[in-house]
């Protein structure tokens, strides 16, 4: 749905984005990751195109952004990081000027804006000046504008941002509940809202891709576990090694006295059954009791913090 190949963004001798090639499929809920400065809204401003990119090419379904600007942009709605509101208008009047902007059928117009003020839960202030709204409503109404044309797409440029605790729950679910009918494509910093939300995860860092991460992909078929027994290191590591299903097996430091923790990458299964079924049989069988033992992953936070 949205497709970017090998695009780079300079401002004078300044990079904004490095050679990035990345993909969004429809329907999905993707996140852009990345610490302040990574090249998000770069790459939000380049897909929207609010300015062209250095080198490479952006694709919107079909479309190229710069050979059919005009066919690429109706296919999008986009909500800046500062929603471009006009805080004289009243909320349904701003919402009727956007939708004959976006060339709505004037006949359409009046029930497509009561549709999307419904959607975006704004019946109670749909007749209040937009300058007198809090934050979380001026962002509500800054989606509902997006929403305007009914586009396929959906950008949003940091969509909580400034936002109370309750407002940000909120966001997140009419976030979702725009998911089932949209591409969405949005950025923060905040990676339990990305957890929380996406199927995809791009992270971002120094204007490079540098990870992209499917959030529904099944588990592999080798699993890495942490087990803490009862016994001496080395006797417990000779033990497991000699499992068929262990392909490897190290010691870490154990809390805990007159213990030993091993940390092993194993195929989760075998013809023999499940990894964990065989090391407790093996480690029963030898009198080294467990105290623990569960399946290692690494954590978004952790794949963040090892990118960016």
């Amino acid at each position: 749905m949205i497709r970017l190949e090998h695009v780079t963004k300079m401002y004078g001798s300044i990079p904004g984005l490095r050679d990035v090639s990345l993909h969004v499929p429809k329907g999905q809920i993707v996140g852009l990751l990345g610490r302040n400065g990574a090249g998000k809204t770069t790459a939000l401003n380049l897909i929207t195109g609010y300015f062209p990119p250095t080198e490479g090419t952006v694709r919107i379904g079909d479309k190229d952004m710069l050979a059919d600007p005009r066919a690429c942009k109706r296919m999008i709605g986009y909500l800046p990081e500062k929603p471009p509101l006009y805080d004289e208008m009243t909320v349904e009047d701003f919402l009727s000027f956007v939708c004959e902007l976006r060339e709505v059928v004037r006949k359409a117009s009046r029930a497509h804006v009561d549709e999307i003020i419904e959607l975006c839960a704004l019946k109670e202030v749909r007749h209040r000046v937009i300058g007198h709204l809090s934050k979380g409503y001026r962002q509500r109404v800054g989606i509902a504008q997006a929403l305007c044309g009914s586009p396929e797409i959906l950008i949003l440029d940091e969509p909580t941002v400034g936002l109370d605790p309750r407002q940000t729950v909120e966001m997140r679910e009419l976030i979702r509940k725009l998911g089932e009918a949209h591409t969405v494509l949005f950025s923060s910093h905040i990676l339990s809202e990305v957890q929380q939300l996406c199927s995809r995860v791009i992270i971002l860092n120094e204007g490079r891709m540098v990870q992209s991460i499917d959030l529904t992909e099944k588990p592999k078929d080798t699993v890495r576990l942490r087990v803490r027994a009862v016994g001496r290191k080395e006797a417990l590591l000779n033990a497991l090694k000699g499992l068929q299903c262990v392909q490897q097996a190290e010691s870490v430091n154990s809390p805990e006295e007159g213990t030993a923790e091993l940390v092993l990458t194993c195929l989760a299964a075998d013809e023999q059954g499940r990894a964990t079924d065989q090391i407790f049989q093996l480690l029963a069988g030898i009198n080294a009791p467990i105290r623990m033992m569960g399946e290692e992953r690494d954590s978004l936070e952790e794949i963040f913090l090892r990118n960016t």
